[in-house]
């Protein structure tokens, strides 16, 4: 039996690296509204860790035709629970201190989870400049298709210049979570506005990322999971939008409606040398840390009026939205899907049947 944690707060626990931690207010409603969501990915039988187990099932009740027959637990009840099942496995959205403090406290038996120095190097990894040194001047040599700079600096003196440097750039915190920890700069007044919060996100992580700001066309990424023998292997596109950075919907569509799409923008034969070297690469710095669930990040932009591909935004060493979408197994006879988070009094999953083609529509521009 696998167990299953929904912990979207899990990259803001990666940059305050505490335990305990208290996840702001929005990150709790988040994983209490939406805490049944392993029941499309979980296989039948398995247990799935909710707040409240009746408004889990009541939940679901609407994704009938998506989730599997799990068993919802509460916190309560789980350590009675694992108790008689010593055997189980643990499944969570992302690894950190702090989630992994939870299931101890919960009586999950430590051999199940990552030690400290696990996750000291997967916190490591999924810092914004491990794959900005590691992963994206690699991958932007494919090709002069292939695009795409960041730079990790340690001081506001440094990111001024880089600043003064770039007509218009993007400053990342190195772990934030669905946008936050993202600001633009456009403008001086942009800079000057910003540079509090800079110094802010130096002092408490050490650094802080800058890129230029490109001309996005379209969001995608690539979704890489490891098989049972520890192999990194490729599991499909994903098309999503966002907002400034936020995360807004996920499309789903099978792979080869996918790769049409895009390969309006770029030749898929380029896209499949750049899967096969990023397995490589994953394979040789990754698997030996981390196993599960773990996707990259790209966009197409526009430079000059040439459409280039920037293969490595950012890595996500944790399951994605992308993965879920890819869960929810899109068919040739059924009309694409959009996959979305609202919020108006609580957090809801929706997934939007149209007889639209929302890959040429309502996702993209």
């Amino acid at each position: 039996m696998k167990l299953h944690v929904f912990n979207p707060e899990h990259d803001i626990a990666l940059a305050m690296n505490l335990v305990p931690f208290t996840p702001p207010h929005a990150a709790r409603e988040l994983r209490a509204d939406l805490g049944f969501i392993p029941a499309l990915w979980a296989s039948e039988g398995d247990l799935v860790l909710v707040e409240d187990a009746e408004a889990a099932l009541e939940a679901v009740r609407h994704l009938r035709p998506y989730v599997a027959d799990v068993l919802f637990m509460t916190w309560k009840n789980l350590r009675t629970f694992v108790a008689g099942c010593p055997d189980m496995t643990v499944d969570v959205w992302g690894w950190d201190k702090a989630v992994v403090c939870q299931l101890k406290r919960a009586g999950v038996n430590a051999s199940l989870l990552p030690n400290e120095v696990q996750l000291s190097e997967l916190r490591k990894l999924s810092s914004r400049e491990w794959p900005s040194v590691h992963l994206l001047p690699v991958l932007k040599d494919l090709g002069e298709r292939f695009v795409g700079e960041a730079w990790y600096v340690k001081s506001l003196a440094e990111l001024e210049a880089y600043v003064c440097r770039l007509a218009q750039a993007v400053l990342k915190a190195p772990w934030s979570c669905s946008g936050r920890g993202v600001r633009y700069v456009t403008k001086p007044e942009d800079w000057n506005r910003n540079r509090t919060w800079a110094q802010n996100i130096i002092d408490r992580q050490g650094g802080i990322m800058i890129e230029p700001l490109y001309d996005k066309v379209i969001d995608f990424g690539l979704e890489f999971d490891t098989d049972v023998k520890g192999r990194i292997c490729y599991q499909g596109l994903s098309l999503f939008k966002t907002i400034n950075g936020a995360y807004t919907g996920s499309v789903i569509a099978t792979e080869a409606e996918k790769q049409k799409l895009l390969s309006r923008y770029v030749e898929w034969k380029e896209m499949e040398e750049l899967i096969t070297l990023i397995t490589k690469l994953l394979q040789e710095n990754v698997q030996e840390v981390y196993q599960g669930p773990l996707g990259l990040d790209m966009m197409m932009v526009s430079i000059g009026g040439k459409l280039c591909v920037h293969p490595c935004v950012e890595m996500n060493l944790r399951r994605t939205m992308g993965h879920v979408a890819l869960a929810l197994n899109a068919k040739d006879d059924e009309p694409q899907r959009l996959l979305q988070i609202t919020y108006t009094d609580k957090y809801r999953l929706r997934v939007m049947n149209t007889n639209e083609n929302v890959i040429n529509n309502s996702i993209y521009r």
